[in-house]
């Protein structure tokens, strides 16, 4: 079933947000992506409302949000937290696609998908 198939629960899907549930889909599983790459990726200069549309995400795990990151690769939040035992989680499911890092809350550089290469 694709996006425009899903049902979303209690949050209002603008066009904006459907551009970055669309943008993120796209990321490979073992890749990650920053919240400003996805910005630039559909013409938005806030990598700040990428992160506010990650946040209230109707569609993970299809729209893997956890695999959107923050500039510098390091972890960021997850779910609209930044808690250790959200940053834990998150970090679980990187690892477990295959996403390589450098220290416990830094992704290695060669897992950065910049939308320039091909999904998959």
């Amino acid at each position: 079933m694709g996006l425009a198939e899903m049902e979303p629960v209690d949050v209002k899907l603008t066009d904006y947000r459907m551009k970055v549930y669309l943008a993120v889909a796209a990321i490979p599983q073992g890749k990650v992506s920053t919240y400003g790459l996805v910005a630039r990726h559909i013409g938005c200069s806030s990598a700040r409302a990428v992160g506010q549309a990650l946040r209230v995400n109707p569609f993970a795990p299809d729209v893997p949000c956890h695999r959107v990151v923050r500039s510098d690769l390091k972890l960021g939040g997850f779910g609209g937290r930044t808690d250790a035992s959200a940053l834990a989680r998150k970090r679980d499911l990187l690892l477990s696609e295959g996403v390589k890092f450098v220290d416990p809350d830094t992704i290695h550089p060669d897992s950065l998908y910049d939308f320039s290469q091909p999904a998959g």
